[in-house]
């Protein structure tokens, strides 16, 4: 589960043009998806840029803070991983003509979404365990 202990982790240095050119790049690579609905769905090329430029702004946005959020709490990351794995083998059985109803696929992520709010909550609450520290007693039999 998760830790509160912490360890140096020691990495590369990133220049802030790198960092900021590979965010783009994964923003772009990940909005390629959407970008692909969206032509699907909408009619107008304006509309769907513009849906596309305010999410990239967006997702640069709030970047920092949901990368804090789910650094601070491992199994968030878990369970977005657990969530892309649904979606692949979702996409992966209607390619196959094997249709899966959406009603299931979005219960189980609010299902999972809740349990890991709940699971959240009860951490945050919980009291913080009693540190035991020797007794007099225990401290003349280790001299």
């Amino acid at each position: 589960m998760e830790s509160e202990e912490e360890k140096e982790i020691k990495g590369k240095v990133h220049s802030f043009a790198g960092v900021i050119i590979q965010i783009l790049l994964l923003d772009i690579v990940f909005s390629l998806d959407s970008v692909i609905t969206a032509v699907g769905m909408a009619e107008h090329v304006e509309i769907m840029i513009a849906a596309v430029v305010i999410a990239v702004i967006i997702m640069m946005f709030s970047a920092s803070a949901i990368s804090n959020f789910v650094n601070d709490h491992p199994t968030v990351k878990m369970l977005a991983l657990s969530f892309l794995l649904l979606i692949g083998v979702s996409l992966l059985a209607e390619g196959l003509d094997q249709h899966i109803p959406k009603g299931y696929i979005y219960f189980a992520m609010a299902f999972s979404v809740l349990v890991e709010m709940l699971n959240l909550k009860m951490k945050k609450n919980a009291k913080k365990p009693i540190e035991l520290r020797n007794t007099p007693r225990e401290e003349e039999t280790k001299n």
